[in-house]
């Protein structure tokens, strides 16, 4: 089974996003919030456009001058988080975290 195919059941998604650290929301998306600077966050996303391609998934991120968002649900198993969700999360992370970016909880 593909990564993209195994659904997160809502009672283990809870779980794991409290592992993950900063990531909420439930079993359609989840998005997590990072203070990062501009040019810090632009350097991030083209990382983490490589890391999509690479995994053949299309986060959604907003930029905004001290604030990285990223919105991640797979469309292709009908907009619901899925086991590529949480790996792909875990690396925006590390990326974010490379360039600068911390954990923006209750932004």
């Amino acid at each position: 089974m593909a990564l993209r195919d195994e659904i997160i059941p809502a009672e283990e998604l809870v779980a794991r996003l409290a592992v993950l650290g900063g990531w909420h929301g439930d079993t359609s998306g989840i998005r997590k919030d990072y203070r990062i600077g501009y040019d810090d966050a632009i350097r991030a996303v083209a990382e983490i456009g490589r890391a999509a391609v690479e995994l053949e998934h299309r986060p959604d991120i907003d930029i905004r001058w001290d604030r990285l968002t990223v919105y991640l649900t797979t469309h292709t198993a009908a907009d619901v988080v899925t086991e590529l969700d949480l790996v792909t999360a875990a690396r925006i992370d590390q990326i974010a975290k490379s360039h600068g970016g911390s954990s923006a909880a209750g932004a």
